[in-house]
């Protein structure tokens, strides 16, 4: 039973990584079915952005709790960035949003290799954070598991709120739902559009700071994240937020099951016919937008 428990909470923290990552995915990917590859480039910005802070801060948790609103704010601008000059010609061709934005994401990690170098480096994690709590029972949850778990509530419940209750969060919902007609209605798309692709961005970069507390940082960090992340954004269905935090957490404890009974390669295999079958059973995801067209 101890082994149960902790393996799930290894998939739930597995899944709060996911969370993190797609969160900004379900943004620019749901409202305007742009195929950003370049969004693991903005999760390295972030985590960069916290080994350069460490540099000059001595403070680990200062540095950290910097970090996180400064991390938001660069890769933000980086995707308001990319799509002004880019993307915004090519939002009825979403695969070329892929192809370009792929380029774009080998350029910036070449950038990092040559500003950073090639090899990883590793950000220092707080002394609060590189502890256990062990809650009895043989039972022991990592510091840096649960910091990122609720760091991940805290952006679900962020941008919940930002949608539900703010008038850019009716604007984007607006879009989401009829772009023409919101456009007809006044309501100016195109800043709704740059300014969504911020928030996403920005959230990849808060996701490359969690990062730095359980792995290396390199310029290719965020290619072994993308593809899990679309996964979780089509399986919980385009653009729904809720769908993506249920599917998160239950592909992570998933994949940590699997893993403990048979080996890392053979549970992603596992996992990736698990999704396949479940699209081919519920192609729109696990749930999908109602509009008075689709009634």
């Amino acid at each position: 039973m101890t082994v149960i428990l902790n393996q799930s909470f290894t998939g739930i923290s597995i899944g709060a990584v996911l969370l993190l990552i797609a969160l900004g995915l379900t943004l620019t990917f749901g409202q305007m079915g742009v195929i950003n590859m370049a969004h693991g480039e903005f999760i390295m910005a972030g985590a960069y952005t916290t080994y350069v802070l460490q540099k000059s801060i001595s403070s680990a948790g200062a540095s950290l709790l910097v970090a996180l609103p400064l991390a938001f704010l660069v890769a933000g601008a980086m995707g308001a960035l990319l799509e002004l000059l880019l993307i915004r010609r090519l939002y009825t061709r979403p695969l070329d949003t892929l192809l370009v934005t792929w380029g774009v994401s080998l350029m910036l990690q070449q950038l990092a290799r040559d500003v950073f170098g090639a090899p990883n480096v590793q950000a220092r994690a707080p002394d609060l954070l590189t502890g256990n709590i062990s809650v009895g029972g043989g039972m022991t949850f990592a510091n840096s598991r649960l910091f990122i778990l609720g760091l991940a509530l805290l952006c679900v419940l962020g941008l919940t709120l930002i949608l539900r209750l703010t008038p850019l969060g009716r604007r984007i919902r607006a879009v989401v739902q009829n772009r023409d007609l919101a456009e007809v209605s006044g309501i100016a798309t195109e800043r709704v559009d740059r300014t969504t692709f911020f928030i996403g961005s920005g959230l990849a970069g808060v996701a490359g700071v969690a990062l730095t507390l359980v792995g290396p940082i390199g310029p290719t960090m965020g290619t072994n994240y993308i593809v899990d992340a679309f996964l979780v954004v089509v399986v919980g269905g385009i653009g729904q937020l809720k769908g993506s935090v249920i599917t998160a957490f239950a592909l992570g404890v998933l994949q940590s099951v699997l893993e403990y009974s048979t080996t890392v390669s053979v549970a992603k295999v596992v996992v990736l016919v698990a999704i396949v079958a479940f699209l081919q059973w519920r192609p729109q995801g696990l749930y999908t937008l109602r509009t008075r067209s689709l009634a």
